[in-house]
């Protein structure tokens, strides 16, 4: 039997960003988290081997990234009681079709020291020394408890009040001079603001509410599980990543993680690997290193989704009154996140953190109008 609900603020989404938002949020509102699948972050956040790297993404992003790291570092113990960042490290190296890209991240990095080949194999003696045409060292590279961060705030926010509803898909919105109604799987919804942090879904979501889409864009990322390198002690290795992005490591519980870096536009849905794709990128990574690659453990793909400027969309909809985007974070939605959920509440609450005021309106939606 469907039954009705009520509530100040609806949250659609309920994997990293609409947690963050919710638990930012209930101090001061009633809030409802609608999550479609039966578990919250079953999606891009469940997928994530999530790294805080300051020289990732744009100006915009990388502001994020600043204002999140202190945030990081003081969460409230109470929702998490274990560090959320732990150091990891992140070393760039590229061959000599990659030495472009490579002098534009180091002329336009913070804190990334350029180091020789011989450095690089120090630090990595799986890399081929005769590969490496160039190598950059990041010391402050983390490693994110994503787990923790999500499940943080999903604690914060029922302690605060919030209620979170799972296996409510969103069927149709309709926003009269009352508010917003919803129909959902499990019932209709009344609410005075819709944040629309429904992920790769999110255009869909705004369809749905008869708003207008902004073009974001889903894009698989796929990853696969190497049993560690024989012969090799993995466990202090940074994340070693290809300049120009066509292929990344990482080292996690004793196995590598090793991912094309692919970036392929598809609809939303349950990610799944293309095999094609993800050995072409197994040959790329295979070119730089010592030991081939002779056995995958598992594999797994994830959807990142972009607006068309890679850059995330935050603020009110100016032609659907109550509806709050919170969606593109592409591939830097853990990183930024502390932020962005300060960010975000600030604005559905008409109060803008003043830190972060100017790259508010670098995000608004009606860019993309």
């Amino acid at each position: 039997m469907s039954e009705a609900y009520s509530t100040d603020i609806v949250v659609i989404g309920a994997g990293i960003a609409g947690a963050g938002i919710a638990a930012a949020l209930t101090s001061e509102h009633e809030v409802l988290l609608l999550e479609q699948e039966d578990q919250p972050g079953y999606h891009s956040t469940g997928r994530s081997a999530a790294i805080f790297v300051q020289n990732y993404g744009n100006d915009v992003i990388r502001v994020l990234s600043r204002a999140s790291a202190p945030l990081f570092a003081d969460a409230d113990a109470a929702l998490f009681p274990a560090p959320l960042l732990k150091r990891r490290g992140i070393l760039f190296v590229t061959d000599g079709a990659g030495r472009a890209e490579h002098e534009h991240l180091l002329g336009t990095a913070a804190g990334l020291e350029e180091i020789t080949a011989d450095e690089a194999v120090a630090r990595v003696p799986l890399l081929k020394r005769e590969w490496i045409a160039a190598a950059a060292y990041e010391a402050d590279a983390m490693d994110i408890d994503v787990a923790a961060l999500h499940q943080g705030w999903l604690k914060g926010a029922k302690r605060a009040g919030a209620r979170l509803l799972t296996g409510a898909a969103l069927r149709k919105g309709t926003h009269s001079r009352g508010g917003w109604t919803l129909e959902t799987a499990v019932g209709e919804v009344t609410a005075r603001v819709v944040v629309n942090a429904a992920g790769a879904w999110a255009d869909h979501v705004a369809a749905a509410c008869g708003v207008a889409p902004l073009g974001l864009v889903p894009m698989r990322r796929s990853m696969a599980v190497l049993p560690a390198p024989e012969g090799f002690d993995i466990r202090d290795w940074p994340l070693v990543a290809e300049t120009a992005d066509n292929w990344y490591f990482k080292p996690d519980g004793g196995r590598l993680l090793v991912s094309p870096s692919d970036e392929d536009p598809v609809e939303p849905h349950d990610a799944f690997v293309d095999d094609m794709v993800l050995a072409e990128g197994l040959y790329r990574y295979e070119q730089a290193v010592r030991s081939p690659v002779t056995r995958i453990e598992s594999s797994w793909a994830g959807l990142r989704t972009f607006a068309p400027d890679r850059t995330p969309v935050v603020g009110f909809d100016a032609g659907a009154e109550g509806f709050f985007w919170l969606a593109g974070q592409g591939g830097y939605g853990m990183q930024t996140a502390p932020a962005l959920s300060r960010l975000a509440a600030g604005l559905v609450s008409g109060d803008t953190p003043h830190d972060l005021a100017a790259v508010a309106a670098a995000m608004s939606p009606s860019r993309l109008r």
